[in-house]
């Protein structure tokens, strides 16, 4: 273990936790409407439905496939003892991170040759999309290069994973994986870190957060005819939200 490796694997996710829970929980009382994905779909969404919808699917499986590992890796090992489950599994995952990859990427050209997409997006969403991006990319590399992913996670990650957790971290079995699943590792910790300050923080109130806050009144101030204009830009000024 060096210590950049006690950095990256020990201090980092604690500090990822730290900043995610108090970043989210001040941004929930403080943002108010500003906790929102800020759809584009009214905007553009022609071609933004071929990418969202798949990405979206993709990102959840995706999700609950890594936490299923996590939470629950001896059922995971026994699923994948099993040749032919074995390789089911990693087959739906390798194909729904393609489409991840695929999809998000369709989502940032959109974004960058839609003069009104370009109008709404902030900083933080071009970093948050890059990061992603790179996540996806990484792991379907590891699919590829390392193969039987989700049986080594849950024998050798979900331990860390669980061991930061009992605050007593075990960074031996990390320490010793390749470059490019560390790169994953710590990606994962960024993406926590910085999740406050995106608008991915608002899957944390969507969609059961609608039930109870009151009515959200649209005013519309501007020329519907000019607005519409597929050629002149949403608005002139850059938005101050997410």
């Amino acid at each position: 273990m060096t210590s950049l490796d006690n950095f990256l694997f020990v201090a980092l996710p604690y500090i990822a936790i730290m900043v995610f829970l108090v970043g989210t929980i001040r941004r929930y009382f403080s943002a108010g409407y500003g906790i929102s994905s800020l759809s584009a779909q009214f905007l553009e969404g022609r071609v933004g439905f071929w990418g969202t919808v798949p990405f979206h699917i993709a990102i959840l499986v995706l999700f609950f496939g890594h936490l299923a590992i996590f939470l629950f890796p001896e059922l995971i090992l026994l699923w994948n003892s099993s040749p032919a489950r074995l390789i089911f599994h990693e087959g739906v995952a390798f194909t729904f991170g393609l489409v991840a990859v695929v999809a998000l990427a369709g989502l940032m050209i959109r974004r960058w040759s839609n003069p009104r997409l370009r109008m709404v997006t902030s900083r933080m969403d071009i970093v948050i999309e890059v990061m992603l991006l790179a996540q996806f990319v990484m792991g379907c590399w590891i699919a590829l290069g390392y193969r039987w992913g989700s049986s080594w996670f849950a024998s050798d990650l979900s331990p860390y994973l669980w061991s930061i957790l009992a605050l007593s971290p075990k960074t031996q079995a990390i320490a010793a994986m390749p470059l490019v699943i560390k790169l994953h590792v710590v990606g994962a910790f960024l993406i926590v870190l910085i999740f406050p300050f995106t608008r991915l923080v608002h899957l944390l109130v969507a969609p059961l957060h609608y039930l109870w806050r009151p009515y959200q009144v649209v005013m519309w101030y501007w020329d519907k005819k000019l607005i519409r204009n597929p050629n002149t830009a949403w608005q002139q000024n850059r938005p101050r939200n997410n």
